[in-house]
């Protein structure tokens, strides 16, 4: 039986523990993910993409069946390339739904033959986003309880680098 692939889309920045625990619920449900980190043309990133490719990568490290690859362009043509079956998208709130839901049906269109998968993180981690956790840490604020160590550190050498601290 061949190994089926779920793609886990996205900006990543940066990367929460809620996209860490969205990848976890990944793994058990598919038997490789690969979590694709989009350039993000439409939106005004903190981090180059090659910082958040590094990032996710030592954020999902500890999952063998996890690669990390950047992007741009359609994610449609990137999970065709990648021999997709899934692509993965989280849900926090009401609020993502309206929009995800949405985009699920474009995506049907444009691949008919990709399920997305919609999963919840953890309680603890539904309020989380990455917009908030940029604003915290840019006003100086404690962002420890929403990013792992490693995102932690990167964001205070961030912040110091652009005089923000």
């Amino acid at each position: 039986m061949a190994k089926v692939i779920a793609v886990y889309p996205g900006t990543f920045d940066p990367m929460t523990l809620g996209h860490e625990d969205v990848v976890k619920r990944a793994c058990q449900l598919f038997d490789q993910v690969i979590v694709a980190v989009a350039a993000g043309h439409h939106k005004k990133a903190l981090f180059t993409l090659q910082e958040r490719i590094e990032m996710a990568r030592e954020v999902v490290a500890e999952f063998p069946q996890v690669t990390v690859e950047g992007f741009s362009g359609l994610v449609r043509d990137f999970v065709v390339a990648r021999g997709a079956k899934a692509m993965v998208r989280g849900l926090r709130a009401v609020t993502d739904f309206d929009y995800e839901f949405q985009l699920a049906g474009m995506n049907r269109s444009l691949m008919p033959e990709v399920e997305t998968v919609f999963l919840t993180p953890s309680d603890k981690y539904q309020f989380i986003s990455s917009t908030f956790v940029r604003e915290i840490a840019m006003l100086g604020g404690e962002v420890d309880k929403f990013v792992s160590k490693t995102v932690q550190e990167r964001l205070a050498e961030k912040v110091r680098s652009l005089g923000r601290e």
